[in-house]
């Protein structure tokens, strides 16, 4: 199966300014005709181009609220961070009548099946004896290692996460009580673009167990606006069968890392997992029983998605299960394994690696390549300027021995092989404008910081 991408490119806004090119921690964008391109074998939809696109010309696919009406039991899926952004003057039970306002008919939070997937995750740790430990909760690193450090792809934990889990577990609650199942449609608020990918095409399983992904900020919006006009204070919803301090903080940096045995380490931002996956692959790092990585800053309540700032959400949910754990202890605890059983749905299937690097399937051939893109790389001058389109000059090397680039894209090469007549002027402004567009190299004074910027 092809990875789906939730992320695309809006040509009518992207100016090819190389910012989404140069932060992407996968090299999966280059620019073409003036406009950026994401290469799909590359991409792990974790955003950092969202984030620096400054025309906004990244865009989230996601599913349309009106295909929930197909459901006669409309479910939302919610994680905790949906309620960590707002204040803490609002009761969840209004940010619960908001979502039945908006249409859906059963609220339910991600975070109720924690304890199932602690319990997997347990059973996983005893049984593999493969150090580290890799947590697969966020689906942005789970691409990342497949895509980017094939070799870790056996370390990853093949642990249902929790919202595979809780639609697995809410479905069957539901069909329990006499519904059938092609009346119940489970839809859930994503905080970022790698979860919708997850759901849509899935790794280490076949189908999704989720029906469809509603951007968690579209939702703010309408809860917000639904408070404004109609919120009242009343008693906390009675809908969460599970929930606990340790699920809300579940999804924030550190929130499976303290329920770990032996040497754990959390770790957040998609540069610095890439940093630390660079030194594990390479050995240089040992002796680690698990690692917890994220891809946004502050794990979920940093995702592209959240309307709230990060830190606040961090701090209401830390507040919201200090709350709940005043009130914990063993008699408040319920049956996890009412509705599933463990061994059959706690776990993920095969995750193969997708190497991102691999030059040719054939090894004979893949050899001669690398040869070549070693050889290329004693003329590319290594500035990783990113004027032939591409981020680096190892990525243009690897472009042109795979045929999708030539050497004339580098401008200095292309210089002097101008200067050698090798190529004519006019050649070498065509290959230019090829990448960068036409209309780019012409007089433009309404350009940022040009004279006629704000005509």
């Amino acid at each position: 199966m092809d990875f789906h991408h939730a992320l695309f490119v809006d040509n009518d806004l992207c100016i090819g300014c190389t910012h989404c090119m140069t932060i992407c921690p996968t090299q999966a964008i280059r620019v073409r005709n003036g406009k950026a391109i994401i290469l799909a074998n590359r991409c792990v939809d974790c955003g950092e181009c969202y984030k620096a696109c400054p025309v906004s010309a990244i865009g989230v696919e996601q599913d349309d609220l009106e295909m929930i009406f197909k459901y006669p039991v409309r479910v939302i899926l919610i994680p905790s961070v949906l309620i960590g952004q707002f204040p803490r003057k609002i009761m969840t039970s209004g940010i619960y009548n908001a979502l039945k306002d908006i249409g859906f008919t059963h609220i339910y939070e991600v975070e109720n099946t924690v304890d199932m997937v602690l319990e997997a995750g347990k059973q996983y740790m005893h049984e593999h004896k493969i150090r580290p430990l890799i947590s697969s909760y966020c689906p942005a690193i789970v691409r990342l290692i497949q895509v980017k450090y094939p070799s870790l792809v056996g370390n990853i934990m093949k642990v249902n996460p929790p919202i595979d889990m809780s639609a697995m577990y809410y479905r069957e609650k539901l069909k329990s009580s006499g519904i059938p199942q092609d009346e119940i449609g489970l839809f859930y608020a994503t905080p970022c673009a790698a979860k919708i990918a997850a759901v849509k095409s899935p790794v280490g399983e076949v189908e999704s167990a989720v029906t469809g992904v509603i951007n968690i900020n579209f939702l703010y919006n309408r809860i917000l606006n639904y408070l404004q006009r109609k919120y009242t204070e009343t008693e906390p919803p009675q809908t969460d069968d599970l929930l606990s301090s340790k699920g809300i903080l579940w999804s924030l940096t550190r929130g499976e890392l303290v329920h770990s045995n032996g040497r754990a380490l959390a770790i957040d931002g998609i540069k610095n997992v890439n940093e630390f996956l660079e030194n594990i692959e390479n050995e240089k790092f040992d002796n680690i029983d698990f690692l917890e990585l994220r891809a946004c800053d502050e794990s979920c309540a940093g995702g592209i998605l959240i309307s709230g700032n990060r830190f606040l959400t961090v701090e209401r949910l830390k507040n919201r299960a200090a709350e709940y754990k005043a009130r914990e202890n063993d008699k408040t605890r319920k049956p996890l394994d009412g509705f599933l059983n463990l061994n059959e749905h706690g776990f993920l299937g095969n995750i193969e690696p997708r190497p991102m690097g691999k030059l040719d399937e054939d090894l004979s051939a893949a050899l001669k390549k690398m040869e070549r893109k070693r050889r290329l790389m004693c003329y590319l001058p290594g500035f990783d300027c990113a004027g032939c389109g591409a981020p680096d000059c190892q990525t243009l090397a690897e472009d042109i021995v795979q045929g999708d680039a030539q050497v004339s894209h580098c401008i200095f090469l292309q210089q002097q092989m101008t200067s050698q007549n090798l190529l004519s002027q006019e050649q070498a402004v065509r290959i230019t404008g090829n990448i960068w567009g036409k209309e780019r190299l012409e007089k433009n004074c309404n350009k940022l910081g040009a004279e006629d910027e704000n005509n």
